[in-house]
């Protein structure tokens, strides 16, 4: 026998000799299925191991004086673009100027010819097809007793249509169809309005906003200010020479706040989809909005709740993610705004509210509602009111436990495995041992 060290009586497995072993049909059968239940257990707790679970959880929202982008696609089929106009306004009620966007307008064709789209034009004042090339260099077009547009290409003149236009919104006059002005007429502006009458808009494309209670809006004509009151010149828009004249049937194709999640967020590594892109949906997608009135008026009221995803592993290109926060806004290109070099999306989800009202007042009994009585009065258009929340949703993706749990786990089933299957193996062995002295007697 070998020479016993010092540890041989701590030993706490204590070995049988090999002459006193037994070894039984049913004893290898329970070994064959004991270890097939720990490969299968083993697995399962692998599979736990990197399955990936978000963890959310609600903060109070810190941020202050941040940007957030509004991306919106609505079409107006029977409204043309030369009366629309695109506002943003602060809590205040003063129209926010310098907002970055990347906004077009699509000129639709009728519904009757099929509604497809004739020609995009970014929305902007001061567009290429705007500049008076053929005028003469020295020529300086009157504004007609209105002031010049600060924005003008030429200071203290009026060349274009668009510039006059911009003077009398300025001075806060109705502008019209444009008669007895020479620019329009050299421009033929009444003409080409006339000409799209019977078409369709849609607004499509996203802008940049201060992170603060405000409100959009899509009206017609051109607006401007009366005092304390922001209003439109809805000349044009109600003297319509189409039959029916022009109403705001409109549809949302989408309208979120902030960057769409990337297609890779939403792919688990098992092709599964992420449980947390199920509930992020944009609640006005695909909304439908019909009236034969031309008064008419639409308003959604949109509460904005901050949300961020932050992925698995996004701490390896945390440095990077520092050096894009301290970069201003205008460097961060439309669209980018929220999307971090780790991986992470800063973005919104929103919950909304709409009402809608003829100017004409009235109550809602057509609807079943006749005690819901309307004002008279308003502009015709459609009007987005949004609130931010004070409330931050933060997802974090995680692993749904640690390695060391992982190793635990193959220790307990490994342990409580052969535990299970050594009592069962003595079970089947003494009753096999009892029913042979049964038989014998």
């Amino acid at each position: 026998m070998p020479a016993k060290s010092r540890f041989t009586r701590l030993d706490a497995f204590t070995k049988t000799v090999e002459d006193a072993r037994i070894r039984t049909t049913s004893g290898g059968i329970v070994t064959i299925a004991s270890l097939l239940v720990v490969l299968y257990l083993v697995w399962g707790e692998w599979a736990d191991y990197r399955r990936i679970v978000v963890h959310p959880e609600l903060v109070v929202d810190k941020g202050r004086g941040e940007k957030m982008e509004i991306h919106l696609n609505i079409s107006f089929p029977r409204i043309p673009c030369e009366l629309l106009t695109l506002d943003v306004m602060d809590v205040s009620g003063e129209q926010q100027t310098g907002v970055m966007h990347g906004v077009n307008k699509v000129r639709l064709q009728p519904i009757s010819e099929g509604g497809k789209v004739i020609d995009v034009k970014a929305l902007d004042l001061h567009a290429a097809d705007d500049v008076a090339s053929h005028l003469d260099p020295n020529y300086c077009g009157g504004c007609y007793g209105a002031p010049a547009p600060e924005n003008a290409r030429k200071p203290g003149c009026c060349n274009t249509c668009e510039e006059v236009r911009e003077a009398y919104a300025g001075a806060s006059w109705a502008f019209g169809r444009g008669e007895n002005v020479e620019q329009c007429e050299r421009e033929h502006y009444a003409e080409r309005l006339d000409s799209q009458r019977k078409e369709g808009c849609r607004i499509e494309g996203g802008l940049r906003v201060n992170k603060v209670v405000g409100n959009f809006h899509i009206a017609p004509g051109r607006s401007f200010s009366n005092g304390n009151m922001h209003v439109h010149d809805l000349n044009n828009y109600f003297e319509s020479p189409v039959q029916g004249g022009h109403t705001f049937s409109h549809v949302v194709h989408q309208l979120r706040f902030g960057p769409q999640l990337p297609e890779d967020a939403t792919k688990n590594f098992a092709g599964k989809k992420l449980a947390w892109t199920d509930h992020h949906l944009n609640p006005l997608d695909e909304t439908q909005q019909y009236t034969d009135e031309p008064a008419y008026n639409y308003m959604y009221f949109v509460k904005v709740v901050s949300t961020a995803y932050l992925p698995l592993g996004r701490h390896k290109n945390a440095k990077l993610n520092e050096l894009q926060s301290k970069l201003p806004h205008e460097a961060i290109s439309l669209g980018a705004h929220g999307l971090g070099l780790d991986g992470s999306v800063e973005t919104h989800q929103y919950s909304v509210t709409s009402h809608k009202r003829s100017l004409a007042g009235g109550d809602d009994s057509g609807e079943g509602h006749k005690e819901r009585v309307h004002a008279r009065g308003g502009i015709p258009g459609v009007f987005f009111s949004y609130d931010i929340s004070p409330m931050k949703v933060i997802n974090r993706e995680e692993r749904s436990k640690t390695f060391a749990g992982f190793l635990t786990g193959v220790c307990a089933v490994i342990g409580g495995t052969l535990t299970v299957a050594a009592a069962i193996d003595r079970g089947v062995y003494e009753g096999a041992t009892r029913m042979k002295k049964l038989h014998q007697r």
